[in-house]
């Protein structure tokens, strides 16, 4: 067991997905596997494990922003033999055609953090998805007719930032959406040689003030959810 987890070795199978909401990943396991059994309530971090056409998924809440993110996969990476971590979450929409309830999949992901500092490289990371996750995702994309988009995300340290035009100079560079988690993802996955893949669903566009609510975030944003599940 560690601080933030109370499973045991064995308890989680060898792919996660993580949507940053615990409640987002209590629906998932009860929604979609099959005999699923809660593994962590610490810190009402929600954690199960079932099966989802008979192979064993593991579903956990990341929490908010880089450094829960970076906490949680870190962990289940390191101490919990898990091999692959699907990041499943919302997204802001900011690129022109980018529409609420399109499917974003993360190729890379900018940030403005410093996450990457802690490596002590002499340059800048370029914190990038696996690409065989990558390209299975798409293709099941592909196949259930489900609108999706492949790129940059921004994974931010802001939700609410001090200078109003930030996310139209990502824009101008090409990137899709907004969220806060994939960095650290991608380069925990980098640094101890584990595979990590974020998709995301648009649940508003910050630049012209359409949204979705709360509830529709936990409960609806199925098609990504059914992508990632089938990637285990």
């Amino acid at each position: 067991m560690t601080p933030h987890n109370n499973a045991k070795k064995g308890d989680i199978a060898k792919t996660v997905l993580m949507p940053g909401d615990p409640l987002r990943a209590k629906f998932i396991a009860e929604t979609y596997l099959e005999n699923p059994v809660c593994f962590n309530t610490v810190r009402n971090m929600l954690g199960y494990t079932g099966t989802f056409e008979g192979r064993p998924v593991s579903v956990m809440g990341s929490g908010m922003g880089m450094p829960s993110m970076g906490i949680y996969s870190y962990e289940l990476y390191h101490f919990y033999d898990v091999e692959s971590i699907i990041r499943i979450g919302s997204a802001g929409g900011i690129a022109d055609g980018v529409r609420l309830r399109d499917v974003v999949i993360g190729m890379g992901a900018c940030t403005d953090s410093n996450y990457a500092a802690q490596y002590r490289l002499p340059g800048t990371f370029a914190p990038t998805a696996d690409f065989g996750l990558l390209e299975k995702a798409v293709s099941l994309a592909r196949e259930r007719n489900v609108p999706y988009r492949v790129g940059n995300l921004l994974s931010s340290d802001l939700f609410y930032g001090d200078y109003a035009d930030s996310l139209r100079d990502w824009k101008k560079m090409g990137v899709l959406a907004v969220e806060m988690e994939a960095a650290a993802l991608y380069m925990n996955a980098a640094r101890c040689g584990k595979k990590a893949l974020a998709i995301a669903t648009v649940s508003d566009l910050p630049l012209t003030g359409e949204g979705t609510t709360a509830e529709e975030r936990q409960t609806t944003f199925t098609q990504m959810m059914e992508i990632a599940l089938r990637l285990a």
